[in-house]
């Protein structure tokens, strides 16, 4: 272990009491028949023009338990002011009976400046788990060679959560930039992920399963990855696309090549985790769409429950 960790240790050592007493009473070594079954929450990143009691009437008022937030660079809440901010979007989601259910982040690295702050903080106020930022291969390079330098950073991350009482998940992504596939980025052909996370346990990093880019990267094969990562699931992710010509379209749910099968399999599994909701086919950059958007996301919960029942 690299002396930067030793050094991180001794602190969270040092303040072990940080943590709220909300936090502890949602311990993350729950067992899965303590979570709440199926709890869908929604991607609020079409939202960021909205303030945080606008947010959290409309995701209320939509039907959903809870969010997942853009904490990052550019996001609803900027990391760097995490300690003025996430308190204050966490209270108006609680007056509203919501939960911040994922945080996504740009942490990818324990030892970045700001990874420690930003998690102290969630960890503290109750939220149980982030979205990891993606690592990215470079194809000049041997795969299995990246692959063995990331996973001390991923055992290391771990450790870092085990130690502040939150889990990461990984999303697997299967595209970069324009919504074109790329195949560059770790994680796109899963089993990558089993790779670096097969020491890992699921409640220090586990894996996000977003089933539009497993079918983009598998087409029909995506049950075989399903099956091999499924002891590593946490959360999914649904949203849904269509192939135009040999460009990603994003569409409504049920409209494009999600297969509603996938929902068998899940609740065949005893899958038990929080299921995010992501309606990614209008222009998350114009703030006059947030209407469109809320009316997109209403229209999607409704497709994801019925499939959810069958």
């Amino acid at each position: 272990m690299s002396a930067p960790m030793s050094r991180r240790r001794a602190l969270f050592s040092a303040t072990a009491g940080f943590t709220s007493a909300y936090a502890l009473s949602s311990p993350i070594g729950a067992a899965p028949q303590e979570q709440p079954q199926q709890s869908i929450c929604a991607f609020t990143k079409p939202f960021n023009s909205l303030s945080f009691e606008e947010l959290s009437d409309r995701i209320a008022e939509a039907g959903f338990a809870g969010i997942e937030a853009p904490i990052r660079r550019g996001g609803y809440i900027d990391p760097t002011a995490i300690e003025d901010r996430l308190p204050e979007l966490i209270e108006a989601l609680r007056s509203r009976g919501l939960e911040l259910t994922v945080m996504a982040s740009d942490i990818d690295d324990p030892n970045e400046p700001l990874t420690e702050k930003v998690l102290r903080t969630a960890a503290a106020l109750g939220i149980e788990r982030y979205r990891m930022n993606y690592l990215m291969y470079d194809l000049k390079r041997p795969v299995l060679e990246q692959l063995n330098e990331w996973r001390p950073r991923f055992r290391d991350l771990a450790d870092m959560n085990h130690e502040l009482g939150i889990r990461a998940v990984y999303q697997n992504h299967a595209c970069w930039g324009k919504l074109k596939p790329s195949g560059k980025l770790l994680g796109a052909a899963i089993w990558d992920l089993k790779e670096v996370l097969e020491e890992i346990p699921v409640d220090r990093i586990g894996i996000a399963f977003d089933i539009r880019h497993a079918t983009v990267e598998g087409g029909t094969s995506w049950p075989i990855t399903f099956n091999m990562i499924r002891p590593h699931i946490d959360t999914v992710y649904v949203k849904d696309f269509r192939w135009v010509e040999r460009e990603i379209q994003d569409v409504p749910l049920g409209t494009g090549q999600v297969n509603p099968e996938f929902f068998r399999l899940l609740a065949d599994s005893q899958f038990r985790g929080p299921i995010s909701l992501h309606e990614e086919y209008l222009d998350h950059a114009r703030p006059e769409l947030v209407p469109q958007h809320l009316a997109a996301l209403k229209n999607d919960l409704q497709t994801l429950k019925s499939w959810l029942r069958t």
